[in-house]
């Protein structure tokens, strides 16, 4: 799994609202992305689109184009469920898939892959892969507070690929999204960040930043070990007193709940820290418990800062900053539409010119 590589763009804080997208918005929604997306891959190729779903400014203008609410956490759920339906029947013409979705719609997103085996020109395992780790760091490697339930994986025929992923934390009542990018960065557990943006910053155990890196490497040791090994050394920290900036709460660890996890990296013997996420009963509890261990048993000390860097905002479906004019968004999708099927037919005039200068060259 060596070639996949994976660059997380983005991250963006926004409030929940409930509630969802009215018909004649959501299918308008449909159509506008549809044509949108068949602009920009006709015109720079589809590896392009992915590049502009994985930043967070462009994903968050392109929600508010649709005419949904900038700051709501839904625009994630719903521009990228009316991306999916758009797309739906032209992915081989596009050379562009995307699967994937909100709760239960996520777990499906690796028989998704698989179905369009015949179409990539890459093993969709690799895929597969790429999906499940992006997914596995933003919920046990990088503990924010948010919790995974929408997860979507776009990827071209070629296998460049990218996510968008959204967590909830309940407690604030706020949502997270996540944004990943598969080709510039090859290692998925150090600091894949290019751009990070969040309305808000707290307290996380970060262990994909640089810092993290001797926390990372004596984690994965401690994972090779013997169960009653870890669980010995777990038990020796339960009188010491933390610092006041611990994030690490032991009395949310339970030692009786975590035998499963680590008999299962014993088993494995993981060779590194990606590889130790990997492994199938291996959570936020049990890497929480390895890092604890880490630093107050070994002193490798990982980052406990928010990776987040920048904060956005833009101007709907709520009337904010006004209300969706219906009949000005139906032009816009009949414009589009005019102008994908313009460069289709000139993109045919060019094959046949050069078709044409191809073969008066070999008379």
């Amino acid at each position: 799994m060596a070639s996949v590589t994976a660059s997380r763009t983005g991250i963006a804080n926004l409030p929940l609202h409930g509630g969802k997208a009215p018909p004649w918005l959501f299918q308008r929604m449909v159509k506008l992305s549809r044509e949108i997306t068949m602009f920009i891959v006709g015109e720079f190729g589809p590896e392009e689109m992915l590049r502009r779903m994985s930043d967070p400014y462009w994903f968050q203008a392109f929600g508010c184009v649709l005419g949904f609410d900038w700051h709501s956490s839904g625009v994630t759920t719903t521009l990228c469920g009316a991306l999916k339906e758009g797309l739906r029947g032209l992915e081989e013409e596009l050379g562009l898939f995307i699967e994937g979705g909100k709760g239960r719609t996520s777990r499906q997103t690796p028989a998704g892959i698989e179905s369009h085996g015949s179409a990539i020109s890459v093993d969709p395992g690799q895929l597969i892969y790429a999906s499940r780790m992006s997914a596995k760091v933003d919920n046990t490697a990088l503990q924010d507070g948010y919790q995974l339930y929408h997860h979507s994986f776009l990827f071209t025929r070629s296998g460049s690929w990218a996510v968008v992923q959204q967590g909830m934390n309940q407690a604030t009542r706020y949502a997270r999204r996540y944004h990943w990018l598969g080709e510039s960065v090859a290692d998925f557990v150090c600091e894949p960040h290019a751009a990070i943006c969040s309305q808000a910053r707290g307290g996380a155990l970060n262990l994909v930043a640089s810092e993290s890196a001797t926390a990372r490497s004596t984690i994965t040791l401690l994972a090779a070990e013997p169960t009653e090994t870890i669980l010995r050394d777990f038990n020796k920290i339960k009188s010491l007193n933390l610092p006041p900036r611990h994030h690490i709460l032991i009395e949310d660890i339970h030692p009786d709940r975590l035998t499963k996890g680590l008999a299962a990296t014993y088993d494995r013997q993981p060779k590194g820290f990606a590889e130790l996420l990997s492994v199938e009963g291996v959570g936020p509890k049990t890497v929480r418990a390895l890092s604890l261990i880490a630093e107050l048993v070994y002193g490798a000390t990982p980052s406990f800062c928010d990776p987040a860097r920048y904060s956005f905002a833009h101007g709907g479906k709520d009337g904010h900053p006004f209300p969706v004019d219906r009949q000005t968004y139906d032009k816009s999708i009949d414009m589009l539409a005019q102008a994908v099927r313009k460069a289709k037919i000139e993109w045919r005039e060019k094959e046949g010119a050069l078709r044409r200068l191809s073969q008066s060259n070999t008379l």
